[in-house]
């Protein structure tokens, strides 16, 4: 069945970086695009980022362009989202998601402080 495991979130102040990544399994992978979502307190999921089967095409949301930075790696069904100067906008449970499918994992949390 499809697994998608979260890692890398944590607590980090204002300005900091993390990395986040996401191992996934039980679909094909390499042909599938993939995106990360997050979701504040008390706040609807929101996309953060996608990335196409072969990592040739990325999209981001607003709040996040030119901070945040996604990245898969096809030999290890892998997909990272590197998180630079972060806010603590950005304090979130973070999840990777198969735009195309309805599984999601346990998420990541990631914490800012200010």
């Amino acid at each position: 069945q499809v697994q998608l495991v979260e890692s890398g979130g944590g607590l980090v102040q204002a300005g900091g970086s993390l990395r986040l990544s996401c191992a996934a399994s039980g679909f094909p992978f390499r042909t599938s695009s993939m995106s990360w979502y997050r979701q504040p307190p008390g706040k609807p999921r929101d996309l953060v980022a996608t990335i196409s089967p072969l990592g040739d095409r990325t999209n981001y949301a607003n709040s996040v362009k030119g901070r945040f930075t996604i990245h898969r790696d096809n030999s290890k069904n892998t997909v990272d989202l590197q998180m630079n100067n972060l806010e603590p906008e950005d304090t979130a449970i973070y999840f990777c998601h198969r735009p195309t499918g309805t599984s999601w994992g346990q998420g990541t949390q990631v914490t800012v402080s200010s």
